[in-house]
């Protein structure tokens, strides 16, 4: 696998006569990959049905001739103003009912009929015209599906469209019934158009009817990417990506890559840490010109996963971004190491994003690699030094982790719909865990859900499944090394009520919740060996091994052979405890790291990432702040 560089450049805003010397500086760079398009709809269609393709038929022929590849987007995230006059219903509306209207991106209904054959016929139309081009090499789908909280929309397309899935699935108003358990509180229906969408409810809705919308929901935006990727397999024999996000779980991003032959994602650190990721104020100072140091190594690692080993970062933060709280500049040297992080998780290609800062419009206040004024920013030097070395330095290569993580969608859904405490999040349970294999200086593999063989791993850890689905129940069953599972795994049916037996119903493991409890940040619960569980815990029982316990005498972690059930939110140490003991079990290797400095093993080498803004020593190397080491293995 050759490892590339890439950037975001939008021809239409800067003047003709600058793009040659543009793609000539992008070259000398020495970058591959420059991607276009993917906002550019009121320039490729004017008016509707008029299209005018000659200012792209230039940019790209500038491009090539300077030795450059294409990404090209399809422009579906922008529908443009005549749009609107010719479809006013397209837009999504939010849970309140207000319009999501034309004045910015993304203002369309997943769900709208006459959208989707709009972006059908744009899409057709690009295929045509550039599938084979010899310039163009990949094609991007629209862009970040559900920024901006733009996957649920409450129109009347959506409410149509949800009414229609539902009748698919259930058949009947009886079965749906009995599924939701509508007998509660009256809300049995007698016809599927008697459902409306679940919001504006006096109370919360039922958790079977959110769940069911949010399944809706997510089958909208893979059906809709589905829709340009078989356009665009009809005409081109290029690789197809979508760019994701950073904790975006609103669809099931496993289905949407299904159709996909590449996962890529938009990585702003900084953002990220100021915007998304909960941590105290002590770590976000530390931090801040840096970036969580497991965050952006998360999203690598599930990407992987979605795009079933292919992945890029499509857009990689190369200075202070425009919309988080609070955009500081990177530290010097950041640049480089988020780049290189990626390549050592097996990235094939990071695009910083922009190749110049935009003057105009929201994100004027967005940093490229170049100043408005066409002057290198910081990040230029930084990508020019990473594509040296990547000239210099062999193909790093990947390496299959003794450590596997499921990371399921849906459990994210379920535990929004359901927390039953304050600040209860899935997707933050998860990358605690992940955080604290990374802290032992581990690789993780994370694999989606669906998963019917653990037989490569030696650990596995599925952390709050909603529900197990039946290939990895049997994987798990056959699985020769350690499990650890819990809390809340397994402990809703698909349909969202509380199974009997009751959970969290593991075979061979006699251990049942027999009541939960969530709990204020300062009702930590002390287990005998120290440290504590926190946020949720689960009173559990049976006769299965107890491994550790509680003060209070209840167990915390229980046992049958190498099957393991922890019964809640472990803190830090008491994580540290149970993962080094799992790895043991396993024979394999732990190095607990010093705080912010981060190792990935890859078939070749071992690199070392400090994400300080101080030194960092281990090993016999001093490593700088923002600094990366790497030495054969």
């Amino acid at each position: 696998m050759k490892r590339t560089l890439g950037v975001c450049y939008y021809p239409e805003h800067w003047l003709e006569t600058q793009w040659a010397e543009d793609a000539a500086r992008m070259a000398k760079l020495g970058l591959t990959w420059v991607r276009i398009g993917e906002f550019a709809w009121s320039r490729m269609e004017p008016e509707p049905g008029r299209y005018d393709w000659a200012w792209l038929d230039r940019a790209i022929d500038t491009l090539g001739k300077a030795g450059l590849k294409v990404v090209l987007g399809t422009p579906t995230a922008t529908p443009p103003r005549w749009m609107i006059d010719r479809h006013p219903d397209m837009v999504a509306l939010d849970k309140d009912g207000k319009p999501r209207g034309f004045g910015s991106r993304r203002h369309y209904c997943f769900s709208h009929k006459g959208y989707r054959t709009e972006c059908a016929k744009i899409v057709t139309a690009l295929a045509e015209r550039y599938g084979k081009n010899p310039h163009v090499a990949a094609w991007q789908t629209d862009n970040e599906y559900a920024c901006h909280a733009t996957t649920l929309s409450y129109s009347k397309a959506a409410t149509e469209a949800f009414r229609d899935w539902l009748a698919q699935k259930y058949q009947s108003p009886d079965a749906l019934n009995r599924g939701w358990g509508n007998v509660f509180w009256s809300m049995e229906y007698r016809d599927f158009n008697e459902i409306g969408l679940p919001n504006l409810t006096v109370t919360e809705p039922n958790p079977s009817h959110v769940m069911d919308f949010r399944r809706f929901a997510s089958d909208e935006v893979a059906s809709f990417n589905r829709l340009q990727t078989e356009i665009l397999r009809k005409h081109s024999p290029y690789p197809i990506a979508h760019n994701y996000m950073g904790a975006i779980t609103e669809f099931d991003h496993f289905a949407t890559g299904a159709d996909l032959d590449i996962a890529s994602w938009d990585s702003y650190p900084l953002g990220f840490l100021s915007d998304r990721v909960p941590a105290d104020p002590e770590h976000k100072r530390r931090f801040v010109r840096q970036g969580d140091p497991d965050f952006q190594a998360f999203h690598h690692d599930l990407y992987r996963a979605v795009g079933r080993g292919r992945w890029w970062i499509m857009e990689q933060q190369p200075g202070p971004v425009n919309w988080a709280p609070y955009n500081p500049d990177p530290l010097p040297g950041m640049a480089r190491l988020w780049a290189w992080e990626a390549f050592a998780h097996g990235a094939e290609a990071v695009c910083y994003f922009r190749w110049r800062q935009a003057p105009f419009a929201q994100e004027q206040m967005h940093a490229g690699l170049l100043r408005p004024d066409s002057a290198p920013a910081q990040a230029f030097g930084e990508a020019e030094t990473v594509a040296k070395e990547l000239a210099a330095m062999p193909d790093v290569g990947t390496t299959k982790a003794d450590v596997a993580l499921i990371f399921d969608y849906a459990s994210d859904w379920a535990w929004e719909i359901q927390p039953q405490g304050r600040g209860f999040s899935y997707f933050w349970l998860v990358f605690h865990i992940y955080k604290g294999l990374r802290r032992l200086g581990l690789n993780v593999d994370i694999l989606p859900p669906d998963t019917g063989d653990l037989s490569a791993y030696k650990l596995v850890l599925a952390p709050g499944l909603f529900t197990l689905s039946d290939p990895l129940k049997a994987a798990l069953v056959a699985h020769k090394g350690t499990s650890l599972l819990g809390p809340r795994t397994n402990s809703k049916t698909p349909n969202f009520s509380i199974p009997v037996p009751l959970p969290p119903n593991l075979p061979g493991l006699d251990a049942r919740i027999a009541r939960v409890e969530s709990l204020p940040p300062d009702c930590p619960v002390p287990l005998t060996e120290g440290g504590a569980l926190i946020n949720w815990r689960e009173k559990l029982e049976g006769s299965a091994t107890v491994v550790e316990a509680a003060e209070d005498g209840w167990p915390a972690l229980v046992a049958a052979e190498k099957l393991h059930y922890l019964a809640g939110w472990p803190d830090d140490t008491t994580l540290a405890r149970i993962l080094q003991r799992a790895c043991a079990a396993e024979g394999i290797e732990t190095d607990p790291l010093p705080e912010g400095l981060r190792r990935r093993d890859t078939a070749t080498h071992r690199f070392l990432f400090n994400y300080n803004p101080v030194p960092a020593d281990w090993g016999g190397v001093s490593i700088p702040p923002a600094g990366v080491h790497w030495s054969a293995l």
